[in-house]
């Protein structure tokens, strides 16, 4: 099961929200390409990057921060540590700037809701590269930055995109994100049961228990999950959580 360092960029700036609002931002570092080579260094095997200001704006606003990431993640040897990304981007052309820009994946969340048609589009364009993003309370997905909560059921939704072609779910309790109150295991697992996709778990995760039941229900199509507050304040030991989740 991968542990996913989680980098927020907001005007330029690694930072980590509670619940979504902007105003309650933290910044931990003014360089993110200094941070993606620290998480790189200590062996994460995958990136996750959101660009905030873009996820607001519905247009990319972050993408020399991201550059800096990017070009933090390429190895020497040829081994780049892929990342995925997601935040405003709404278009076929914005994403394969991306992706021509060294990014593996495409997360897209609002636009996914919001108009179908644009991930189908994208998972045809560019198969193999886009993952959806549903963020949830109570079952039901919230779009916007989570400014708004539709009526959409999240497993009803996942099984549709599932169908057009994406890679994996990157599920979110917008209950519990950066609260570090602990993934809510049942909701995770009750949707990758529906599912024949993996998925990522997101929200709330908080120390090193958490990764242990999470492992324990990694057989249900639970592929990893997104580390962000807690990797950045202590509570979680990253290099621990990864020796855990390698078996080593």
């Amino acid at each position: 099961m991968l542990i996913i360092p989680a980098i927020d960029i907001k005007d330029g700036k690694c930072v980590r929200l509670q619940q979504g609002e902007m105003q309650s931002a933290t910044v931990f570092s003014d360089q993110p390409g200094q941070m993606a080579a620290k998480w790189k260094e200590l062996g994460a095997q995958r990136l996750h990057v959101v660009d905030l200001n873009g996820a607001f704006a519905g247009k990319p606003k972050n993408e020399t921060a991201i550059k800096q990431i990017v070009s933090a993640m390429q190895g020497e040897d040829g081994e780049d540590i892929p990342i995925q990304l997601g935040g405003g981007i709404r278009d076929l052309e914005t994403i394969e700037r991306y992706l021509d820009d060294g990014i593996t994946w495409i997360v897209i969340g609002t636009a996914a809701v919001k108009s179908p048609g644009f991930l189908h589009e994208a998972c045809d364009a560019f198969p193999g590269h886009i993952i959806v993003a549903l963020d949830a309370k109570d079952g039901k997905v919230a779009t916007d930055g989570w400014s708004k909560l539709t009526g959409h059921d999240v497993i009803d939704l996942a099984k549709r995109f599932q169908d057009y072609g994406v890679e994996a779910v990157l599920y979110t309790d917008i209950g519990r994100d950066g609260m570090l109150s602990g993934v809510n295991i049942d909701a995770t697992v009750k949707l990758a049961k529906e599912l024949t996709i993996p998925v990522i778990a997101s929200g709330g995760l908080h120390n090193l228990d958490d990764v242990k039941k999470l492992q324990a229900v990694e057989e249900e199509g639970i592929m990893g999950v997104i580390a962000g507050r807690s990797i950045y304040e202590g509570t979680l030991d990253f290099k621990k959580a990864l020796a855990l989740t390698q078996g080593s």
